[in-house]
């Protein structure tokens, strides 16, 4: 398999399994490309680089705090010294935090737009100019239906996938020249640790009146964004840019 051969890959939040960093990332370097996982989580993180290298993959592991200036250049510094380029940036790391609008803490709403909103910004910044020395470059940003339509009780998250839709949209016009591709993913109610049937009735939400609500009757899975991320990174896509991909099963339909 051979669709990402030779490409340079960083994908953030890739250590939560399942996770769609985590497929993400394991699709990707079965289609050839050289991987730089990067997360909070050390043990998770590393365990994530051992898995594709059992497999034959090439990956390397950088701890990272997406919010960090600093730490942005540090991964970007370590994947041009270990693999000479950045071809590709899959900007996945995010959080969820859900409640009434009323009482939501100006620190939650900080972080909940720092970690979606601001780690995007800080990561196109710091790969667009090693693209533009190659001119070419496939950013993938992973927004949600939240960033298309309003959810109940979670106006920050809205807030904050919203905006990676828009953002995405004017790096796409403003480095389009640069032959430089940036699209956004809008991932439904899928499978994976955020949306774990006990988390979601904490939440105070019935986990199979939200199924009922899909028209394929089923969350997605980890691999379903794992797939379209890789038509988005592959040289397939290289006249899609500033487009937004909904992969909800056709919950938003509705």
């Amino acid at each position: 398999m051979s669709r990402l051969k030779d490409k340079v890959a960083i994908v953030t939040g890739g250590a939560s399994n399942p996770g769609l960093g985590h497929s993400t990332i394991h699709k990707f370097a079965e289609e050839g490309a050289k991987i730089v996982v990067t997360d909070i989580d050390v043990e998770g993180g590393e365990k994530t680089v051992s898995e594709v290298k059992e497999k034959g993959g090439e990956a390397i592991f950088i701890k990272q705090d997406v919010v960090s200036t600093e730490d942005w250049k540090n991964v970007v510094d370590a994947s041009i010294s270990e693999f000479s380029k950045i071809d590709i940036l899959v900007n996945n790391a995010g959080i969820a935090l859900i409640g009434p609008f009323e009482e939501f803490s100006e620190d939650q709403w900080d972080q909940q737009i720092n970690v979606n909103l601001k780690s995007v910004f800080l990561g196109c910044k710091a790969v667009i100019p090693e693209m533009k020395k190659n001119n070419s470059g496939s950013i993938i940003n992973l927004s949600s239906i939240a960033g298309l339509v309003g959810l109940q009780g979670c106006a920050a998250y809205n807030a904050s996938k919203g905006g990676v839709r828009l953002l995405t949209k004017s790096i796409a016009i403003e480095y389009g020249p640069n032959k430089i591709r940036c699209n956004s993913i809008h991932p439904g109610f899928m499978a994976t640790n955020m949306n774990d049937p006990k988390k979601i009735e904490e939440r105070g939400r019935d986990f199979e009146a939200i199924i009922e609500t899909i028209p394929l009757k089923s969350m997605g899975t980890a691999e379903d964004i794992a797939n379209c991320a890789l038509y988005l990174a592959s040289d397939e896509s290289s006249y899609v840019t500033g487009s937004e991909y909904v992969v909800d099963g056709g919950w938003t339909t509705r």
